[in-house]
């Protein structure tokens, strides 16, 4: 048989004050109590093992102590990594992570937005690429500034594309210099596992592999670029599409890690040799690359700490200017891509 709630109203009784002075101290609302009042009520709360109602005290402080996650999909390591810097910042600080996740999906992530905000959430770090819609940067721009008017704070991992402060991985910037390291083991016929199309992300790290390329005279045919989602799936049907274009590239660059990851499976599958036959290279460094054999050449982000910047640009005291964090990757050559001495995709 459950136990019946206590109510608010008989701590009051309990007590010998007010409703309204007991809600003060409960709650905490910006009204002051005398201490020997506010001793009372907490006691007489113990005493009949009151549970406080967290949206009671939300309404009052206008703020509660939850810290919103927004990210795009907690199984996949990139994401988890991320998470783990936020939770760990938000915990030191007292407060509770609720995590919400979106299926890649623009609406989704506008909704949890504004279930956070309906909430009073102190704050949110929306963890994930924008989209290339300017009418879902729009709505999600609303949303963001009707949290800032309420008094909650937005910060982002991803392009600085919305009205909050956001840490910005070195996406483009970091693909450039993979590319020119693999130039510089001798490759000239490259591929791309390119990812969703409608990813800011993704085109930015085509675009910087593509740069990279051109820095050494080397173009990248269309051909020779191959769409498909970011995950280990996506990136073993991206690499039989592949094989099936004989494009003859002796190295391929997977835009994210598990992309490579689907990528290797596929072509081991299909009687090739990494990197022996072809050579492979991805994206982010996610902790899981420590158990891949070969081990994978990569872009190494700081992930977690990605993370613990976001979260304390969303939970810092000062209102102000729209700060943009940049974080640079790191080129990562390791035992997935070496010089060309095959034929490459046939």
């Amino acid at each position: 048989m459950s136990r019946r709630q206590v109510t608010l109203a008989e701590v009051a009784e309990h007590a010998g004050v007010s409703l309204a002075t007991a809600s003060r101290v409960i709650n905490g609302s910006t009204r002051q109590v005398s201490d020997p009042l506010r001793d009372r009520v907490l006691a007489s709360a113990r005493q009949l093992g009151y549970l406080p109602n967290a949206s009671a005290q939300a309404l009052a402080r206008n703020s509660s102590s939850l810290v919103g996650l927004v990210v795009h999909d907690i199984s996949d390591p990139y994401f988890s990594s991320i998470a783990a810097g936020v939770t760990r910042v938000a915990e030191q600080a007292g407060l509770v992570v609720v995590l919400g996740t979106t299926g890649r999906s623009d609406e989704r992530e506008v909704e949890l937005l504004s279930t956070l905000r309906a909430h009073r959430a102190r704050a949110v770090v929306l963890v994930g690429s924008r989209s290339t819609s300017r009418d879902t940067v729009a709505r999600l721009s609303a949303e963001i500034t009707a949290f800032a008017d309420q008094g909650g704070r937005v910060a982002c991992v991803s392009q600085a594309k919305l009205p909050a402060d956001t840490v910005v991985p070195g996406n483009r910037a970091g693909a450039r210099a993979l590319a020119r390291e693999l130039v510089g083991l001798g490759h000239r016929r490259f591929a791309v596992l390119a990812g969703p199309t409608n990813l800011v992300s993704a085109r930015d790290r085509l675009a910087g592999f593509r740069a990279g390329l051109a820095d050494a005279g080397i173009d990248l045919p269309e051909t020779a670029v191959i769409t498909g989602p970011f995950t280990r799936d996506g990136g073993h049907q991206a690499a039989l599409d592949l094989l099936a274009a004989r494009t003859r590239a002796t190295c391929v660059f997977a835009v994210n890690d598990v992309m490579a990851m689907g990528a290797i499976a596929a072509l081991r599958g299909s009687g090739l040799r990494v990197p022996e036959d072809v050579s492979v290279a991805g994206f982010d460094d996610i902790p899981t690359l420590r158990d891949l054999v070969p081990a994978l050449s990569t872009v190494r982000l700081p992930l977690e700490e990605m993370g613990e910047q976001a979260a304390r640009l969303a939970l810092a005291d000062q209102p102000g200017a729209v700060r943009t964090v940049r974080v640079t990757g790191e080129v990562v050559l390791r035992e997935s891509t070496a010089a060309p001495s095959g034929p490459g995709l046939r």
